[in-house]
Parts: C-alpha cells; sequence; structure tokens
C-alpha cells in the first residue's frame, strides 16, 4: 500500500525508493511538518552568516557547516568515506568523528559529578570536554590544521573584516571590533554559539516529540522499541540516554547525560593516526587535551586513570541520520551500533578480531571499559543481550528521534552502506533491509 500511496504522490524515484525500504514509521517522521522558523537576533544572524562562510577556512572552501548539516544528523563527514571528517587540505583527516552540534547548547561545562561515591565526568564540548563553552568550541575547528587550518584568530578576523558582511561585525560590536583581533575573535565564537542555540539546532520537532504531545501514535516496532531502550535489564539505553516519556518538557529529553564512558568500541584502522600500533586516543586523557585535574568534590580514593579512554554521550537526537557512529567512526550504519552493545561480551570476536580482546586502549586501561549494567554486565555464554527483532524495534524508536527539520535528508545524500569500516563485520546491507 505505501508503494501505491508514494507512485501516486508522484514523488522522485530515489525518495520513493527511500520512504519504500525505510518503511512507514519513516514516511511518518519525514511527513511531520517543519516547524514554523523562529526569527534569529542580530547576534543569530551574524552567527549564521559566519557559520555557513566557505571564505573562513585556508585554503578557502571550508565552512562551519561543510561538517554540521542537518540532513546528516549535523555531523557530516565532508567527503571523507574512513569515519573521520576532511579537512580543508587534500588528505587533511581528523583523529574523531564528527561530535553532532544539535542541542549542544544544553551541554553544561566540564566537571565531576559525585553521586553516592560514583564519580563520573561530565560536561564540556569535543568528545573529550576539552572546550567549557560553546563559544570556545567554536573558535577551535578554525585553528586546527586537519579541520579549517587558520594559522591564528587574526587570519580568521581579516577574512571576516574584508568580507560582505563586516559591517554586520560593526554594528553589533562597534566600528573599531577590527582593531583588536582578540577580541573581534572572541566574537565570532559568541555569534557562532548563537546561532547554534537558535531553533534550527534544536527545534524539538520529531516525531517523538510529537507522540509526546499526544499528537501521533506509535507503530509497534517503535513502541516495543521504546520499552527495550528502557528497560534496564535488556537495552538499557536510557540509563545513559536520559528521557523521561512522563514529562511535557522537551528538555527532559535530550537523551544524553552528558556523562563519559568507556564502551570497548572497536578500533577504526582507516584513521591514519591508528597505523600506527602504538598510538591510542585516551579521549580524556589525551592527545587532544591534557588529564583534567580531579575537582575537590571526588574522593581521594578516585584517580584520573580511571578515565582514560571515556569519552562524552552524545545525545541520540537526529542520530538516524549520521553517516559514522561513535568517536572514531567505526561504524557506519546504526544497527551495527546496536549489535554491538547487545553482543560485546558474547561474541567479542566478531568485533575485535580473534583475539576477542577490546583493541583499541592499551592493556592498562582496558579495566575502565564499562561492565557493570546491562547490557555491558552480560555472561559471555549467556547469549546475545537483544534478538534480532529486537534491535530492529530499537533502531525503528531511534529513527523517531530525527527532527522534521532533518528527516527528509535521512541517508541523502547516498550513505556509507556500501562500505564496512569494521573489517570483522560483514558487509553491511541497505537501511532497511537487515
Amino acid at each position: 500500500m505505501l508503494k501505491q500511496i508514494l507512485t501516486f504522490l508522484k514523488l522522485p524515484s530515489d525518495i520513493r525508493k527511500w520512504l519504500t525500504v525505510a518503511g512507514t514509521g519513516a514516511f511518518a517522521a519525514a511527513a511531520l511538518a517543519a516547524p514554523a522558523p523562529i526569527p534569529l537576533t542580530a547576534l543569530q544572524a551574524l552567527g549564521e552568516k559566519i557559520f555557513h562562510d566557505t571564505a573562513l577556512s585556508e585554503p578557502r572552501g571550508t565552512a562551519c557547516a561543510n561538517c554540521h548539516q542537518a540532513k546528516t544528523g549535523f555531523a557530516n563527514l565532508n567527503g571523507s568515506r574512513i569515519g573521520v571528517p576532511l579537512g580543508s587540505l587534500p588528505n587533511a583527516f581528523g583523529m574523531r568523528s564528527v561530535m553532532q552540534n544539535s542541542y549542544s547548547s544544553f551541554t553544561p561545562p566540564f566537571g565531576f559529578r559525585v553521586t553516592e561515591g560514583d564519580v563520573d565526568p561530565m560536561g564540556g564540548f569535543f568528545w573529550d570536554g576539552r572546550a567549557d563553552t560553546l563559544a570556545q568550541q567554536a573558535q577551535m575547528p578554525f585553528l586546527a590544521a586537519n579541520e579549517m587550518n587558520n594559522k591564528d584568530g587574526a587570519a580568521v578576523v581579516s577574512k571576516i573584516a574584508a568580507g560582505p558582511y563586516a559591517k554586520q561585525m560593526t554594528d553589533l560590536f562597534g566600528k573599531d571590533i577590527f582593531k583588536n583581533s582578540n577580541a573581534a575573535f572572541m566574537r565570532v565564537g559568541q555569534a557562532i554559539a548563537a546561532f547554534e542555540a537558535s531553533n534550527a539546532f534544536q527545534s524539538f520537532s520529531s516525531r517523538y516529540d510529537a507522540y509526546m504531545r499526544g499528537e501521533v501514535k506509535f507503530t509497534q516496532a517503535e513502541s516495543n522499541g521504546m520499552k527495550l531502550f528502557m528497560d534496564s535489564g535488556k537495552g538499557n539505553c536510557a540509563s545513559c540516554h536520559l528521557m523521561n516519556p512522563t514529562s511535557s518538557k522537551p528538555t527532559d529529553n535530550l537523551f544524553t547525560d552528558f556523562a563519559y564512558y568507556a564502551t570497548g568500541i572497536p578500533r577504526n584502522k582507516a584513521i591514519p593516526a591508528n597505523a600506527n600500533p602504538s598510538y591510542f586516543d585516551l579521549g580524556l586523557c589525551g592527545p587532544q587535551r591534557t588529564k583534567p585535574a580531579l575537582t575537590a568534590n571526588v574522593p581521594t580514593s578516585v584517580n584520573i586513570e580511571k578515565f582514560c579512554g571515556t569519552f562524552k554521550m552524545p545525545s541520540l537526537r537526529n542520530v538516524a541520520q549520521r553517516q559514522v557512529f561513535m568517536h572514531n567512526g567505526v561504524f557506519d550504519n546504526l544497527r551495527d551500533v546496536v549489535r554491538f552493545y547487545a553482543t560485546r561480551n558474547t561474541d567479542p570476536k566478531r568485533w575485535y578480531g580473534p583475539t576477542g580482546q577490546p583493541n583499541d586502549l592499551p592493556v592498562a586501561y582496558l579495566p575502565n571499559i564499562i561492565n557493570d549494567r546491562a547490557p555491558f554486565n552480560r555472561a559471555a555464554n549467556a547469549g546475545p543481550a537483544l534478538t534480532d527483532r529486537e534491535i530492529d524495534d530499537i533502531v525503528a524508536f531511534l529513527k523517531t528521534l530525527s527532527d522534521a527539520t532533518t528527516a527528509s535528508g535521512i541517508n541523502m545524500p547516498p550513505p556509507l552502506a556500501n562500505i564496512s569500516i569494521n573489517p570483522f563485520s560483514p558487509p553491511a546491507k541497505p537501511l532497511g533491509m537487515r
């Protein structure tokens, strides 16, 4: 019936094909009306110009928007096909995957949360929390050699001063703003942060939000997927990706607790830095930041080494559109992510190769990998924590988290479905055909 409806609507063939494969749940998500845009403030409008300006990289051609597009869940690889983004220079690849920037304005500053003796790093920006504010985070890609590659903030400011929206800067910050490049570059970060706090990035317009408002009903698969997502003995996803389906407040459903975890993600051998077998990305412990100092609320018995190899938990909003997943981009489809969580303990050779041992952390830090809650506490001989049907249902639920402003862009342009980055997983099949 769905196929006949799509033909009757005379949609383009590629969209008909995608909607037919994705099924009625995705069709309903795509059919949600996008919210009316809220007019931008002057500061947000300036941030929008900066965010989309391809003249601000060295060489020119790369904007913030290259790596943060709605159609790919606000986390785009900029043409790369190895799980980490391509910068403005040829063959300048990042060390980590792009972290989505939708709903990022709700992120608290970095710190340590202590609850009944349990200590968790939380907050901050980037996978390792090295920026405390969204404005600080917005500045850093301009200066990163493997991203936008500017020499310094003054180089960015000089390009803006010579560009078409220089007057917006002087109107907002005074005619002398460009005389102090440090102050002007700080304003650049503030403007981008203001734009990223607009409803273009946090519209709360997903099918899940409509369900919470009583405007739509979930399919059986979506409903079962949500139950499994919250079931502390099954998927248990909600123990980290926090949600509150009884609350009418959208911000109670950000699907992250902003904390850091080591989940034993397989090594992505396609990342250039990983060609060196002795190189390890330790997240909170470097190499892109120094180890943070423990705060006074942390018990003296806790050592910072306990958190080496941990990475910040991203929000799952708009997750279904993303090209790759995890801090190293090792997975290129959402179903494999859920399958990894369900079978990490019971089928480790599938993910790590013949040794069956996590391969992207030094041996000394393997004890940091989370194993104290379902499904990560699963006994090796207990069988998968989720059946194939249950995995499909959780994926169906995750697709309901796509905002209406982005749902029509799911898997368009074509996803990386024909590439299997993980050498120990079978070739990926087209979305919806697993």
